[in-house]
């Protein structure tokens, strides 16, 4: 039988967080124990460096991860010496420990997390890395790589409120509480719930924890900024594939996202911003981006999506049988592998998008911005700052006229460069880019106009004023050179590229 998560009792906890503080266990302090590549296979969840690397130490630390990550027995005197202040006997007053014979285990997974310049730890179920079984249908999640996805990706704009839909055991709440003054929680799971109080506690933090479904338990209430990993696993409703608190919303097909999409704006303030992870089916003979713009039709929100990866049916399910500890050849894969492969089959599905995204609430009444682009590469880490940099130079194009961008005066961003491909012997380039070393690492092919138009892009001239010069010199009619630089301008300017 799986443990009940740990209490958050104040008293109790205190005295763990100044156990764990006093012995390093940090991130920082984690990985000069066990050494990068202990720490990097720890991260993919191998075992085997890290319990070579604390086998044979007497250090606090490698007593701890034995017990709290690797899941193995620890001999009592040992946890006592790691965990002087809260002892044995508090550990299992707090739900944390239990005696097994002369050693002691762990309840839960309990991990250093580190993100945004502060340390914290985190709380959660023990995972196939110490239990060696699959994961429970009620299995709570810590920091995984979508939780760790979402936090990169969601702009850190100050907040008065902010809502983590979903927050499982608390992973983004921790970050929303370095910049908004209340932070609201909510999840379907109980469980998740009680890690998620546990996590605050331990932390130091406090927030309003809600249980609901979705968007019920805050009906009719408003924020500045909403962040959610849904659970958008699109899973077979056959009852061949466990059904997972942590990743399946109890509908069919894409709808969990489709509808937090479609509803997420009537609870954000003017200029509000939702920041999302989802999954969206392609059917055959359509597009990714009609799919997520039927979504998005008559919401009256501004939308930035990137799509970061596309996985076909089959590649969908192997990624997804694999999610709960089950294993290729095994009958329970081959059934959860074939109810998948069925249930996209009966939509038509041809492929799955995954990606990230952001939605916002005008301030007025105009036009909402719409963008829908495919970034399967590389991207800078974090990704919040040019997210928050992008929802503002969108916000400013979509607001302004085409005037008012050929009298602003543009410069090109720091992280910008330029570059001429030739065939040698040739005199002139064949090819010149723009390339963007952060954001979203883009490059915009030049045209010799566009090329000239950016040589001037320093802050100071107007590109009306650059525009005419321009006309002059490559005698061009003077109507057909601003359109040609208008739309360059607004395509650059809105992943920064250039900037005001």
């Amino acid at each position: 039988m799986t443990a009940n998560p740990p209490r958050a009792d104040a008293a109790l906890v205190a005295r763990l967080r100044a156990d764990l503080t006093a012995s390093g266990f940090t991130v920082a302090g984690v990985t000069d124990l066990l050494g990068p590549m202990a720490a990097a296979a720890l991260d993919r969840d191998q075992a085997l460096p890290a319990q070579r690397a604390t086998d044979a130490s007497d250090d606090p630390r490698a007593a701890l991860v034995r017990l709290f990550t690797l899941g193995d027995p620890v001999d009592a005197p040992e946890v006592a010496a790691a965990l002087p202040g809260l002892g044995v006997s508090g550990g299992v007053e707090l739900g944390l420990l239990a005696p097994e014979g002369d050693a002691v285990v762990a309840l839960c997974d309990l991990r250093p997390y580190a993100a945004d310049g502060a340390d914290w730890w985190v709380a959660s179920d023990l995972g196939e890395l110490a239990t060696g079984r699959p994961l429970t249908p009620d299995h709570v999640l810590g920091v995984g790589g979508a939780s760790a996805t979402l936090a990169s990706w969601t702009p850190r704009l100050p907040a008065t409120r902010a809502l983590d839909l979903g927050t499982g055991c608390g992973v983004q709440a921790l970050h929303l509480g370095a910049h908004a003054e209340r932070v609201t929680v909510t999840d379907l799971s109980e469980r998740a719930l009680a890690y998620a109080r546990f996590n605050a506690a331990l932390n130091g933090l406090s927030w309003e924890v809600r249980s609901g479904s979705m968007l019920d338990p805050v009906a009719g209430e408003r924020f500045d900024l909403v962040v959610s990993n849904p659970p958008f696993v699109i899973t077979p409703r056959s009852g061949a594939v466990p059904l997972f608190e942590y990743r399946d919303g109890g509908a069919a097909g894409d709808a969990v996202v489709r509808d937090l999409v479609r509803t997420v704006g009537s609870h954000l303030e003017p200029g509000g911003v939702a920041q999302l992870l989802g999954n969206w089916e392609v059917p055959r003979g359509t597009t990714w981006t009609e799919r997520v713009g039927e979504w998005l039709d008559g919401t009256g929100l501004d939308a930035w999506v990137v799509q970061r990866e596309v996985q076909d049916p089959a590649e969908y399910a192997e990624t997804w049988a694999r999610d709960g500890g089950h294993h290729p050849g095994t009958a329970d894969f081959n059934a959860m592998y074939t109810a998948w492969l069925d249930d996209f089959a009966a939509r038509d599905v041809e492929a799955i998008g995954f990606g990230v995204v952001t939605l916002q609430r005008p301030t007025t009444g105009r036009e909402p911005f719409r963008d829908l682009v495919d970034v399967p590469g590389p991207v800078e880490q974090p990704m919040g700052p040019s997210v928050l940099a992008g929802l503002r130079a969108r916000t400013w194009l979509a607001e302004h006229d085409d005037d008012a961008v050929l009298d602003t005066a543009w410069r090109v961003a720091d992280d910008v460069t330029e570059e001429r491909h030739s065939v040698p012997g040739e005199a002139d380039p064949r090819v010149i880019l723009l390339r963007q070393g952060g954001g979203l690492r883009r490059h915009l092919p030049l045209t010799t106009l566009t090329a000239a138009l950016v040589s001037v892009c320093d802050g100071e001239l107007t590109a009306r004023a650059a525009t005419a010069a321009i006309a002059g010199l490559l005698d061009l009619d003077d109507e057909a050179v601003r359109t040609e630089a208008t739309a360059f301008l607004r395509d650059a300017a809105r992943d920064g590229l250039i900037v005001r």
